[in-house]
């Protein structure tokens, strides 16, 4: 009894020791995540550089449409197509393309009101909405289209924003992504001089996109007959940016 009980006390001692140097700080377990060696981490130099460049957007992207409110759904539906119509012709005639104008949203709703005397809602008539995006590829005409839909349609017109892009980006990309390339190498440098060691090469390189945001600009809420002078519409300059994750090997 004695001996098999000296016996289990034996083999729970080794199993210890043998977990509490394997738990060691001379004993690193190396394992890898998405490719990544684990030690790297304590022996590399993790930097984030940084590259953006400036654009002249040449795609200006409208979300415009029509809104029509009657009693009857019937007579809201014939006024929104009625205008509906109007507008695509004004747009395309002006040189926007069948394909790129996309149907975002449509929609039939009921109009209500609270009724007092009742306590109750009452509906008082039917609103129909009907809402596209429009994109314009002449840069130079976005003025006069929101001036030749404004007029197509009428009051029942909606032009709810507008916004900038480039048409191909990549470019831009590419330069961005020369930028942070070298930002993250200068940071690297100055880690590996500030510690004393030799910079090595990289081992590990991740990019994020930052999307732009667009400009922003004229929104219609009720639309008027066209102005005389032509709207003014500005593109400015929009950024692209785009970083780099880098890790460097050291080199002492």
């Amino acid at each position: 009894m004695k001996k098999n009980l000296l016996l289990a006390i034996s083999l729970a001692l080794v199993l210890a020791i043998v977990g509490l140097a394997g738990c060691s700080p001379g004993n690193t377990v190396l394992g890898e995540i998405e490719g990544i060696n684990i030690s790297s981490q304590q022996a590399g130099i993790w930097v984030t550089g940084q590259g953006k460049v400036t654009a002249v957007p040449d795609i200006a992207t409208l979300r415009l449409g029509i809104e029509a409110q009657e009693t009857s759904v019937a007579e809201a539906q014939t006024q929104a197509a009625e205008a509906m119509d109007n507008v695509m012709t004004a747009l395309t005639e002006n040189g926007v393309a069948k394909k790129d104008i996309q149907t975002q949203y449509f929609s039939i709703r009921q109009v209500t009101t609270w009724d007092r005397e009742k306590e109750e809602e009452t509906v008082v008539g039917y609103r129909v909405t009907n809402m596209v995006t429009a994109k314009i590829r002449d840069i130079d005409k976005v003025g006069s289209i929101i001036d030749a839909v404004a007029e197509a349609g009428g009051d029942l017109t909606r032009i709810n924003s507008i916004g900038f892009s480039v048409d191909d980006p990549s470019a831009y990309y590419e330069e961005a992504r020369q930028k942070a390339m070298a930002d993250a190498k200068a940071k690297g440098e100055q880690l590996a001089e500030l510690a004393g060691v030799t910079l090595g090469k990289p081992t590990y390189i991740s990019e994020g996109i930052s999307y732009p945001i667009y400009p922003r600009g004229v929104v219609y809420e009720e639309a008027v007959a066209a102005p005389a002078p032509e709207t003014p519409i500005s593109p400015g300059e929009m950024e692209i940016s785009l970083s780099l994750q880098v890790v460097y090997a050291i080199l002492k």
